[in-house]
């Protein structure tokens, strides 16, 4: 459908630097050249695909369309170089797509181990600083969130959508407390969660204060340094549970209709290499949930969790 393949790497360049001079520069070629191509593969589709603007390039509806998907084919082949250099020297790159939390709190403190058992990997990381949404696009692995209604996209099971909320030990034990509880929000949750807990397992007994943050891993980090209390997302804080650094300050879990998956990326397959870190990753946190259950019996945590 193209009279020439040049003329996508020519209609790039203009629409990256939005000015024909600009991409001539770019690829080493007068102004005319890049012009009187633009104008024939114009031509040749039947759209015009800028607008020529006081010496700008602005694209048109059709080819912002166009450029969308130059680009991402340009992004896959520049990853699928990128990954044959990285073969060659015997290493490969994976790029996960978790939430900032979750690297934190969850994988940060294991990270040594993960580079163990993957010796020949490089890791690479889009970070999600709120809930975790969109598609997972151009990169080899996400976790995302979805209700147990929708459909599938063929996802792996890490854990249902379980929480519990909690505090340091230190804030817990806390033996004459001048105050109430200090509640710590995500502001992106909804509604007022400490209201579902008639009691927590302080002391404190007058009226609660706030503190809300838009980034879940500071909201880990406050309770952490006994801020407060927080709702804790099991996928995000078991590490924590589990060393003690953090207790919980209620018996009572809190599960929704939602799951959390690990799901592949939608332009492209799964990289063998990547299944494997998927695995690796719910097989320490499958392992880590039971002992956490060992811990606090009372909790019903595996029940709850799978």
């Amino acid at each position: 459908m193209l009279p020439s393949s040049n003329a996508l790497f020519v209609f790039d360049a203009a629409a990256r630097n939005g000015s024909f001079t600009a991409a001539a520069a770019e690829l080493n070629v007068t102004q005319p050249a890049v012009s009187r191509m633009l104008g024939q593969f114009e031509e040749y589709l039947g759209v015009r695909l800028f607008d020529r603007k006081a010496g700008r390039a602005v694209l048109t509806e059709e080819g912002e369309l166009l450029y969308r998907r130059v680009l991402d084919g340009f992004r896959s082949i520049e990853s699928g170089l990128i990954e044959i250099e990285r073969r060659r020297k015997g290493t490969e790159t994976v790029t996960l797509s978790v939430s900032s939390a979750f690297t934190t709190h969850w994988l940060m403190p294991r990270i040594d181990k993960l580079q163990r058992q993957f010796p020949q990997v490089d890791l690479r990381f889009q970070l999600i600083s709120g809930a975790l949404r969109g598609p997972v696009e151009n990169v080899d692995l996400g976790m995302r969130f979805r209700d147990r209604d929708e459909p599938s996209a063929g996802g792996t099971l890490v854990m249902k959508e379980v929480m519990l909320p909690m505090c340091s030990p230190a804030y817990l034990g806390e033996s004459e407390p001048a105050q109430g509880n200090t509640i710590i929000r995500l502001a992106e949750t909804p509604g007022d969660w400490a209201a579902d807990y008639p009691s927590f397992l302080t002391r404190r007994r007058g009226a609660a204060k706030a503190l809300s943050f838009t980034d879940y891993a500071v909201v880990v980090q406050a309770a952490l340094l006994g801020q407060g209390i927080a709702l804790g997302w099991l996928t995000v804080t078991s590490h924590w549970l589990l060393t003690g650094a953090l207790v919980p300050a209620s018996d009572a879990l809190t599960s929704t209709r939602r799951i959390c998956e690990f799901l592949p990326p939608r332009n492209r397959p799964m990289r063998p290499v990547a299944a494997e870190i998927r695995d690796w990753i719910i097989e320490q946190m499958q392992s880590e949930l039971t002992a956490i259950d060992r811990l606090h019996p009372k909790l019903g945590l595996i029940s709850a969790c799978y």
